[in-house]
């Protein structure tokens, strides 16, 4: 039987209020040549994901003179591929994530107002952002600053190139820990707009749902709407007979969707729950994992294809009481508790590896996994906590790209420009970005060896 195909653009067509109505199908093997590629020629589109979290590394002597008290558990000790993963990468190892080390930020610092150069903020801004804090307005003994220019996931949802036609949402931010340094401004989020400008994250698991899944409340338009959908399930049923078992399924779930979709619309918001809309854990892993499978979802369902993930704020005082560690962590880190520091790190790099596995497991309908589209960057404020210390700043970056980034790469660059990461991940999303970084930190040059 010939294998029946269908343009990625394809949309269910009816009529309703005498006006044509269409609505765009979800990715279907039909559109797929077999490949990985779309029946019309083109790749599947990549996705972003910027991934923090807080406080870097424990300090050894690759952070300075000073920090020389402990032991080195993050940099592998070969480069290239088929490293070896430190133990501190271990968790990663599973899916064969890219490592960066030896960079650092090279944005120039002015001497005016003064304490720009402190690790925190100068560190997070050029990590996110390729550029230094703004210096009108920063203010060091309160800890008050703002961006310069967007952050990096901002760069690429907004960049022209990288949708052909808007999704529901351009990008989605989200984060895990509530815990913060300081209740206002950039210690809350790690995605800006530009300056004075940030985009909060949604911190909970429920509301997160509600806001991909759910419908808005009573309005006018609920049942115009409501009877649009009815419009093309005409079409759809029509549309099902000729799709593959596995097409037919997945349009079949498509469609119980939309008709749980058009009897919210017909009904207020208070007086239903969709099924399956998750508890809110207090565990940062399992809390994680809610997230991560919430975004996969999004992603495979095209509604968005940018989002930003903070597992724990800039400066984070969240208290890793499951480890044993009875002060918040930015206590621990200037306090010099190196053992404790060990012992959260590697906490939060499995909470990564958590966070990979959901996109793993989600299989696009090309036949691949949702992580191999993935362009995820992960990094931190800073290289350590004790000192603030922004030599090693630590880099990692997971996923695929649609076949453009390389994966399980060891890059060691002492003393090497942190925005040639940034301007590898830009890159690996095939986006047109010829050099990335500001103030000093310019480069055209995007790290060796990781992009096919």
């Amino acid at each position: 039987m010939k294998r029946m195909q269908l343009s990625r653009r394809s949309f269910l067509r009816g009529t309703a209020y005498g006006l044509a109505v269409s609505l765009a199908l979800p990715p279907l093997e039909a559109m797929f040549d077999g490949n990985g590629a779309y029946a019309d020629g083109m790749p599947e589109d990549p996705f972003f994901g910027l991934f923090f979290w807080a406080n870097g590394l424990p300090w050894n002597g690759k952070h300075g003179g000073m920090q020389g008290v402990g032991q080195d558990l993050w940099t592998p000790s070969q480069v290239g591929e088929g490293f070896g993963y430190s133990p501190l990468l271990k968790p990663l190892e599973r899916h064969k994530v890219c490592v960066a080390t030896g960079l650092e930020p090279k944005t120039e610092i002015p001497s005016a107002p003064p304490g720009q150069s402190d690790g925190h903020m100068r560190g997070f801004m050029v990590a996110m952002t390729g550029d230094r804090p703004r210096p009108e307005g920063f203010d060091h003994p309160t800890h008050t600053l703002t961006a310069l220019r967007p952050s990096l996931d901002q760069v690429v949802a907004k960049h022209p190139k990288f949708y052909s036609s808007a999704p529901r949402f351009r990008s989605l931010h989200v984060g895990v820990s509530r815990s913060r340094f300081h209740d206002y401004g950039h210690w809350n989020a790690i995605s800006y707009n530009g300056p004075d400008s940030v985009n909060p994250p949604i911190q909970s698991p429920a509301e997160l749902y509600d806001q991909l899944f759910s419908i808005p409340g009573e309005s006018p338009e609920l049942g115009r709407r409501a009877k649009a959908l009815d419009a093309v399930l005409a079409d759809a049923k029509q549309l099902k007979g000729q799709l593959g078992t596995r097409d037919a399924m997945r349009l079949e779930a498509h469609l119980e969707q939309l008709a749980e979709i058009q009897r919210r619309l017909q009904m207020t918001a208070g007086a239903c729950k969709m099924p399956g809309r998750p508890r809110d854990e207090t565990d940062l892993h399992k809390k994680t994992t809610q997230m991560a499978e919430l975004l996969a979802i999004a992603v495979n369902c095209g509604l968005t294809r940018a989002f930003s993930f903070m597992l724990t704020s800039p400066a984070t005082t969240h208290v890793f009481s499951n480890l044993g560690v009875g002060d918040d962590m930015h206590k621990v880190c200037h306090d010099g508790n190196w053992e404790n520091i060990r012992k959260i790190t590697l906490y939060q790099m499995e909470a990564f590896a958590l966070f990979l596995d959901a996109f793993s497991k989600v299989t696009s309908p090309s036949g691949k996994s949702l992580l191999s589209r993935a362009v995820i960057y992960a990094t931190s404020e800073y290289g350590e906590g004790w000192q603030h210390g922004e030599k090693e700043h630590p880099i990692l970056l997971a996923g695929g790209g649609c076949g453009r980034l390389k994966s399980g790469i060891h890059l060691r660059e002492p003393g090497g420009n942190l925005c040639k990461a940034q301007l590898t991940a830009l890159q690996a999303l095939g986006l047109p970005v010829t050099s990335f970084g500001f103030n000093g930190a310019e480069t055209s040059n995007p790290l060796r060896g990781m992009l096919t």
